[in-house]
């Protein structure tokens, strides 16, 4: 394993998959994250303006350079259909070498 301390993690929920794929091929084509994972069918609880609430959803994973936090954080706002989206940036402590290579690599365009 090697240290991650460059790259992240960064969680994001769409009301839906049509969104969660316009969200993620925008991010993508930018360049602002080597992947993206949607998971289809969660199940999210939350508070909204003093009622509890709950709706299905799709979370998105996208895996990017810590450097690129900012301008993607732009992109989903941009894209996103939600007043107020799920935007949470989890730092990687460590992580296999080749896929760190490869996160790198894919960050750069190579």
């Amino acid at each position: 394993m090697l240290p991650g301390k460059d790259y992240s993690s960064v969680f994001v929920t769409a009301p839906n998959l049509t969104v969660a794929r316009k969200i993620a091929n925008a991010v993508l084509k930018a360049q602002l994250a080597a992947c993206a994972n949607l998971v289809p069918k969660i199940e999210s609880h939350y508070w909204w303006q003093g009622q509890l609430e709950s709706a299905a959803e799709v979370l998105i994973i996208f895996k990017t350079a810590k450097k690129k936090l900012e301008a993607l954080e732009q992109c989903v706002l941009k894209n996103h259909t939600y007043e107020t989206p799920e935007i949470i940036e989890v730092h990687l402590d460590s992580g296999n070498e080749k896929y760190l290579e490869w996160l790198g690599a894919s960050l750069e365009g190579k």
